[in-house]
């Protein structure tokens, strides 16, 4: 493979890898036990099947604007920048898991979620003066952070408090 070849392969072996090992972690942090089919649901919630696919389209969709952001935003503190928005924003979608299947703490999720949120709107702020493209493909993340903490608020209204016992 010449060094052109590996150069633009790069970036995408990175984000496979890095989506990857969020979508494992956060694997790792569901626990789809008792505690959680305890719960009472909205009748809204979608089938719990549906969750696996959804994240997966979602971190193609983010692999792939990583990608484009890698290959398009200039190098140096533009560069940089961006690939700390991804990296906080892999780190609060795990620490989200975390806190509502792990520690079983919907209400502090919730809480959580709003930095999620954010954190996905400022990668595509960031991303949209150098790829439109890319901050498209953020799009469905944005909407479904923001169907997740409706789901979540939901979770918290029916069942809460949490955290007593």
């Amino acid at each position: 493979m010449s060094s052109g070849a590996a150069r633009r392969l790069r970036p995408v072996l990175v984000a496979v890898l890095c989506a990857l090992g969020v979508a494992l972690l956060g694997g790792l942090m569901t626990d789809i036990g008792p505690w959680y089919r305890g719960l009472a649901q909205p009748a809204w919630k979608p089938p719990d099947w549906l969750f696996g696919p959804a994240w997966t389209l979602i971190y193609g969709l983010t692999a792939a604007a990583g990608v484009l952001a890698w290959r398009r935003t200039p190098k140096g503190a533009p560069r940089d920048g961006a690939l700390a928005l991804f990296a906080m924003n892999a780190f609060l979608n795990v620490f989200w898991s975390l806190l509502y299947f792990r520690l079983r703490r919907p209400d502090w999720a919730l809480f959580e979620v709003v930095f999620l949120w954010l954190s996905v709107l400022a990668l595509m702020v960031a991303l949209y003066r150098h790829s439109r493209t890319a901050t498209w493909l953020l799009l469905p993340y944005l909407a479904w952070v923001t169907f997740a903490g409706l789901l979540n608020l939901a979770t918290v209204r029916l069942n809460g408090p949490f955290g007593a016992g």
